[in-house]
């Protein structure tokens, strides 16, 4: 396994020094599930994107087509909320603990 050095925050490092505690886990354990899960969300979003501009360019922009986009676009983000979920109880973390971070920031 190869290793990074990255500098944070220093609010940044409490919180994940308070998190490493709470959860009996290394912080690199943390650092590299939350580079996971980003990473994940990147191209899932990506992939999405791409769809929607596929969906765009073949079949236009008439009123009925543009609605069933906006409607596939917004559903979007409660199938990322959805998929953040999951991943955070496969995780062993609360449903709610990603609703508390992004308060946070």
């Amino acid at each position: 396994m190869s290793s990074i050095s990255l500098r944070i925050p220093e609010d940044l490092e409490h919180r994940l020094e308070h998190e490493s505690r709470e959860a009996g886990v290394p912080k690199s354990e943390i650092a590299r599930s939350a580079i996971e899960a980003y990473l994940d969300r990147v191209e899932r979003e990506r992939f999405l994107a791409g769809f929607i501009a596929e969906a765009r360019a073949t079949y236009g922009d008439d009123a009925s087509r543009v609605e069933a986009l906006e409607f596939a676009e917004e559903a979007l983000v409660l199938d990322n909320e959805a998929l953040d979920q999951a991943e955070q109880r496969m995780a062993g973390q609360s449903p709610t603990a990603g609703r508390q971070r992004k308060s946070k920031r």
